[in-house]
């Protein structure tokens, strides 16, 4: 059964058409501490994506190609090329699926250029066109299957690069070749399952906050390999550029971690309530050390134990926000090279696959309100 929901502005609260029995999996606890909201869990995880993407095309694709002369091809593995953004997409969440957490995204169109990225079913072809129409708001709706739900959001895929609208414009097996920079090209669908609970008068859908943050993590660490592995580590190997802290100034490809942390630079001034931040024991720049008590002891049980992540929940004025800590390693040579080498690293002696620090994601839990279903408007 597909349940609809409205298509809201990421602000607004979730809508439900209809009203769902109780699942009873978590219906005996305080509401309050239930989890997140599963529109706010979709927007923070799509800004992730759409941040990364964002970096890779802005920073890597259009910058290199104008000043190195570094394309993005579609046989990139055979021309010793950049993937082009759409690859390095479906790469990363191709890792984040077999993972097997439930979460899955993709990018779709209605003028794929490979037909296995077209709709998949009708609900998905009305999305496509009620987010081509000028407008910022995404579209969700919510499966059910044998009891189990599953929340579908699906956001606007625009052209932000020249090399988006020059690909899809000129490739022969294209559906579209009149793209402009700003168009809707097609949509990023995020999928995810989601637990309700009715307490007798409302019923209530989110995720837990450990499942929200191990969602986050997931696309972070995901992104950050495909980064490091497809793009670093192959062409430093085939000699046709290398990493640097200097990335800007050197005309370089950037190191792993300052992917991440322009992209986490990127979602701060989204001002979404969530965030994440790269720490260590060992930092090249003091402003990435461990912040609190709580940072200290969970570096340090990372660093002797890195199979699960070091988590707690806490109240900062009247809000309870959820933090968990996940292991980082030193995933290529570049990693461990640039921090034995740098003079202001503490540490010089890293080996390939140690852990070098953790990524810290918070998420702040939703109240009562935030969580109940209201009926739409007819």
């Amino acid at each position: 059964m597909r349940i609809p929901v409205r298509t809201l502005p990421q602000i607004c609260l979730l809508s439900i058409l209809l009203s769902l029995p109780s699942t009873a999996r978590c219906a005996e606890l305080k509401v309050s501490t239930l989890g997140v909201a599963p529109h706010k869990v979709a927007s923070y995880l799509h800004s992730v994506i759409e941040a990364n993407r964002t970096i890779y095309s802005q920073y890597l694709v259009d910058r290199l190609k104008e000043t190195v002369k570094l394309n993005a091809t579609e046989n990139w593995e055979e021309a010793h090329t950049l993937p082009l953004p759409a690859q390095f997409l479906a790469m990363s969440a191709d890792r984040v699926r077999s993972q097997n957490l439930g979460l899955q995204y993709r990018l779709i169109s209605l003028w794929p250029i490979n037909p296995e990225n077209g709709p998949e079913s009708n609900i998905e072809e009305k999305a496509l066109k009620k987010i081509s129409k000028p407008s910022e708001t995404p579209f969700a709706w919510i499966d059910e299957s044998k009891g189990d739900l599953t929340f579908n959001t699906l956001y606007p895929d625009r052209a932000i690069t020249r090399q988006c609208t020059i690909c899809h414009n000129n490739h022969p097996d294209s559906g579209k070749k009149d793209f402009k920079m700003g168009d809707v090209m097609g949509g990023i669908l995020v999928r995810f399952p989601i637990h309700s609970a009715n307490d007798g008068r409302n019923t209530y859908f989110y995720v837990p906050p450990e499942t929200a943050a191990d969602y986050i993590h997931a696309i972070l660490e995901a992104d950050r390999a495909v980064y490091a592995k497809h793009v670093v580590h192959r062409l430093e190997k085939n000699k046709v550029s290398y990493a640097s802290a200097n990335w800007w100034e050197d005309n370089a490809l950037l190191l792993p971690a300052q992917f991440l942390l322009n992209a986490s630079d990127l979602i701060q001034n989204l001002r979404l309530g969530f965030h994440y931040r790269l720490i260590s024991l060992w930092p090249v720049n003091p402003h990435n050390g461990p912040g609190n008590k709580f940072e200290r002891l969970g570096l340090k049980a990372l660093a002797q134990s890195p199979v699960h992540p070091y988590k707690r929940t806490l109240l900062s004025g009247n809000r309870e926000f959820f933090q968990a800590m996940y292991p980082d390693r030193a995933t290529t040579p570049s990693c461990v090279k640039c921090h034995n080498a740098h003079p202001e690293s503490p540490r010089h002696n890293f080996r390939l696959f140690d852990v070098m620090g953790a990524i810290v994601v918070s998420i702040p839990l939703d109240r009562e309100e935030e969580l109940v279903s209201f009926a739409p408007e007819e």
